[in-house]
Protein backbone atom coordinates (compact mmCIF):
# COMPACT_ATOMS: atom_id res chain seq x y z
CA UNK A 1 0.00 0.00 0.00
CA UNK A 2 1.68 3.23 -0.61
CA UNK A 3 0.65 6.63 0.58
CA UNK A 4 -1.73 7.82 -1.56
CA UNK A 5 -3.71 4.49 -0.93
CA UNK A 6 -3.58 4.86 2.89
CA UNK A 7 -4.94 8.51 2.56
CA UNK A 8 -7.74 7.14 0.60
CA UNK A 9 -8.68 4.40 3.22
CA UNK A 10 -8.32 6.61 5.89
CA UNK A 11 -10.89 9.14 4.39
CA UNK A 12 -13.37 6.53 3.68
CA UNK A 13 -14.08 5.31 7.34
CA UNK A 14 -17.32 6.76 8.60
CA UNK A 15 -17.20 9.80 9.93
CA UNK A 16 -13.79 10.48 9.16
CA UNK A 17 -11.76 14.44 8.74
CA UNK A 18 -8.47 15.34 6.94
CA UNK A 19 -6.80 18.35 8.23
CA UNK A 20 -3.49 19.96 6.98
CA UNK A 21 -1.51 21.91 9.70
CA UNK A 22 0.77 23.92 8.28
CA UNK A 23 4.05 24.68 10.09
CA UNK A 24 5.36 24.26 12.28
CA UNK A 25 3.53 21.05 12.97
CA UNK A 26 3.28 20.19 9.54
CA UNK A 27 1.19 16.89 9.74
CA UNK A 28 -1.90 15.28 7.64
CA UNK A 29 -4.52 14.58 10.68
CA UNK A 30 -7.03 11.91 9.74
CA UNK A 31 -9.90 12.16 13.09
CA UNK A 32 -13.07 10.73 13.78
CA UNK A 33 -15.04 13.26 15.91
CA UNK A 34 -12.53 15.15 16.67
CA UNK A 35 -10.13 12.22 18.38
CA UNK A 36 -7.50 11.55 15.91
CA UNK A 37 -7.08 7.76 14.77
CA UNK A 38 -4.36 8.53 11.94
CA UNK A 39 -1.49 11.82 10.92
CA UNK A 40 1.54 12.01 8.51
CA UNK A 41 4.53 14.06 8.43
CA UNK A 42 4.31 16.28 5.18
CA UNK A 43 7.43 18.20 5.71
CA UNK A 44 10.73 16.95 4.96
CA UNK A 45 13.42 15.10 6.17
CA UNK A 46 10.32 12.71 7.45
CA UNK A 47 7.93 13.38 4.87
CA UNK A 48 5.10 10.71 4.72
CA UNK A 49 5.88 8.85 7.81
CA UNK A 50 3.03 7.72 8.81
CA UNK A 51 1.26 7.95 12.55
CA UNK A 52 -1.56 5.48 14.45
CA UNK A 53 -2.13 4.13 17.85
CA UNK A 54 -2.00 0.38 18.04
CA UNK A 55 -2.58 -1.73 21.51
CA UNK A 56 0.22 -2.35 24.09
CA UNK A 57 0.73 -5.74 22.36
CA UNK A 58 1.45 -4.46 19.07
CA UNK A 59 3.35 -1.53 20.14
CA UNK A 60 5.72 -3.93 21.79
CA UNK A 61 5.58 -6.10 18.64
CA UNK A 62 5.79 -3.33 16.42
CA UNK A 63 8.47 -1.77 17.68
CA UNK A 64 10.89 -4.10 17.39
CA UNK A 65 11.06 -4.12 14.01
CA UNK A 66 13.24 -2.10 11.69
CA UNK A 67 11.35 0.73 10.38
CA UNK A 68 9.08 1.19 12.73
CA UNK A 69 9.63 3.57 15.40
CA UNK A 70 7.20 4.79 18.90
CA UNK A 71 5.90 8.47 17.37
CA UNK A 72 7.19 11.28 18.47
CA UNK A 73 5.63 12.87 21.70
CA UNK A 74 2.85 10.24 21.50
CA UNK A 75 4.61 7.14 22.21
CA UNK A 76 3.74 6.80 25.74
CA UNK A 77 0.31 6.46 24.23
CA UNK A 78 0.81 3.39 22.27
CA UNK A 79 1.30 5.51 18.89
CA UNK A 80 4.15 3.83 16.57
CA UNK A 81 5.72 5.35 13.26
CA UNK A 82 5.48 3.17 9.99
CA UNK A 83 8.87 5.00 8.58
CA UNK A 84 8.33 3.68 5.06
CA UNK A 85 4.72 2.73 4.69
CA UNK A 86 5.26 1.10 0.95
CA UNK A 87 7.44 -1.75 2.98
CA UNK A 88 4.51 -2.33 5.28
CA UNK A 89 2.53 -5.82 4.23
CA UNK A 90 -0.97 -3.92 2.90
CA UNK A 91 -3.16 -6.26 4.94
CA UNK A 92 -1.81 -5.99 8.49
CA UNK A 93 -1.61 -1.98 7.90
CA UNK A 94 -5.05 -1.89 7.13
CA UNK A 95 -6.04 -3.87 10.34
CA UNK A 96 -3.73 -1.97 12.10
CA UNK A 97 -5.41 1.78 10.91
CA UNK A 98 -8.94 0.18 11.70
CA UNK A 99 -8.36 -0.54 15.33
CA UNK A 100 -7.09 2.97 15.62
CA UNK A 101 -9.94 4.27 14.36
CA UNK A 102 -12.20 1.76 16.88
CA UNK A 103 -10.26 3.26 19.46
CA UNK A 104 -10.51 6.68 18.48
CA UNK A 105 -14.42 6.18 17.75
CA UNK A 106 -15.01 4.35 20.85
CA UNK A 107 -13.72 7.52 22.60
CA UNK A 108 -17.41 9.32 21.46
CA UNK A 109 -20.16 9.07 22.94
CA UNK A 110 -23.39 6.66 21.82
CA UNK A 111 -25.13 10.12 20.10
CA UNK A 112 -22.26 11.44 18.46
CA UNK A 113 -20.74 7.49 16.81
CA UNK A 114 -24.64 7.03 15.59
CA UNK A 115 -24.72 10.95 14.12
CA UNK A 116 -21.32 10.22 12.70
CA UNK A 117 -22.45 7.08 11.42
CA UNK A 118 -19.53 4.74 12.71
CA UNK A 119 -22.18 3.20 15.16
CA UNK A 120 -25.54 1.65 13.79
CA UNK A 121 -29.15 2.27 15.87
Amino acid sequence: MNTEQLQQHCRQLAGATETLHGAPSNILVYAVGGKTFAYFKTSEPEQWRFSLRVSPEHFLELTDRPGIKPARYMGRFHWITIVEVHKFPADYLAELLDWSYHKAAGALSKTKRLELGVLQA
